[in-house]
């Protein structure tokens, strides 16, 4: 049976929840699917299919990213519900860095915790500006409860360079709205307008050459390798001949068999497309989360160059102490995460809490350019975040 085309009829958008962990991401994306389901606007995909893994389901914890996909009267959201589980955070920030706004889901029973506090500070470095807050199990909190959170929530919204008094926090019950309750389905329409107000549409880069930084890759039986992502610019055709960057040794050209979004073939995939690329005589063990796929000859992999870094407070889960030139982190550029030497120049060290211009040699050679925003991590937490300032050649 033929699969029906995807069919481009409003602007296309990528949206995230994120939050602690046992907040309600997964119920309230799971509600607003079937919301917008009965509307006739989108197919409801109940909990269990966005907690995909047996693991997830086991835990009830979210790890790998899953994606979801509605519409509202005016756009097409590809909707990512990201892991708030702290040994996820790898994943949350691969989630963030495609996102053109988030969904921060705070519970009205726990108010602002660790997580929240640390997917507030990776959405600002990775680039994610807007920002709608869903105040969640809203059904069951006392009032009083509900102001005070709202008012915690915009205090720290506001610490991490957001603009805290103005961001829409909308009162939701993903469960009750699950269950039908009109108060609270009409609440994640609420949160769906403030969505689509908040989120202005994203300036599009199609005109530059093409670049997809892979997310996931799989294996279609009897057909090749798909890898999958969210295009960050430029458009692919089928037929069009693509190189893998950043995985080992020389790029590897290729030829893009087949393009997919939700299942649904496109004749091309153009910048802020939620995709999966069939890509012909590529073996599976050739590519990995973290390489980019980009059009041939336009991007030079390098492993050294200058950031501005700002290291996090210990107050905000960061360092205790000083940090030395041949300090060996992880950095999480785009998908990939790869170790990296840092040299503090003259001063030889930088302390928390402090904005330094560094020097970073990487292991291996990635895609970087100016501009291009990255975390940095040790030991299953965040220590710092920064911006590509040069690439040196």
């Amino acid at each position: 049976m033929a699969k029906t085309p995807y069919v481009r009829t409003k602007p296309h958008v990528n949206i995230g929840t994120m939050g602690h962990v046992d907040h309600g991401k997964t119920t309230l994306t799971a509600a607003i699917t079937k919301v917008l389901a009965e509307r006739g606007s989108g197919t409801f995909v109940p909990f269990d299919r966005i907690d995909r893994a047996p693991e997830e389901a086991r835990r009830g914890i979210t790890i790998n990213i899953a994606h979801v996909e509605y519409e509202t009267a005016t756009r097409h959201y590809a909707h990512v519900d990201m892991p708030g589980h702290a040994d996820y955070v790898k994943n949350m920030i691969t989630g963030a860095a495609q996102l053109d706004g988030a969904i921060l889901v705070v519970s009205a029973a726990d108010g602002v915790m660790p997580q929240t506090a640390e997917h507030v500070l990776l959405a600002r470095q990775v680039g994610v500006e807007h920002l709608v807050v869903a105040l969640n199990k809203a059904d069951g909190a006392d009032p009083e409860l509900l102001d005070l959170v709202e008012m915690e929530v915009r205090e720290l919204l506001t610490a991490q360079g957001y603009p805290g008094a103005t961001v829409p926090v909308v009162r939701v019950s993903g469960l009750r709205a699950l269950q039908g309750e009109p108060e609270w389905t009409a609440s994640i329409v609420a949160l769906l307008d403030a969505v689509d107000e908040a989120v202005p549409m994203p300036e599009r880069y199609t005109d530059a050459p093409f670049l997809l930084p892979v997310e996931n890759v799989l294996t279609i039986t009897g057909r090749g390798t798909v890898v999958t992502g969210a295009v960050e610019r430029g458009v692919v055709r089928l037929g069009d001949r693509v190189e893998l960057i950043g995985a080992a040794g020389e790029a590897l050209g290729t030829v893009v068999t087949g393009v997919e979004t939700f299942g649904k073939p496109m004749e091309y995939a153009q910048a802020g497309d939620n995709v999966a690329l069939l890509l012909r005589s590529i073996d599976r063990g050739q590519v990995r989360r973290g390489v980019i796929v980009a059009a041939p000859g336009s991007v030079t992999p390098r492993s050294s160059f200058t950031a501005r870094v700002y290291l996090l407070s210990a107050k905000e889960g960061g360092r205790r102490t000083a940090i030395a030139t041949g300090y060996r982190p992880q950095f999480y550029l785009r998908t990939a995460d790869v170790v990296g030497d840092m040299d503090f120049g003259e001063a030889g060290t930088a302390l928390p809490g402090q904005t330094v211009e560094v020097g970073v040699a990487l292991g291996r050679p990635m895609p970087i350019e100016p501009g291009l925003g990255f975390a940095i991590r040790e030991g299953g937490r965040t220590v710092g975040a920064g911006t590509v300032t040069a690439v040196v050649e």
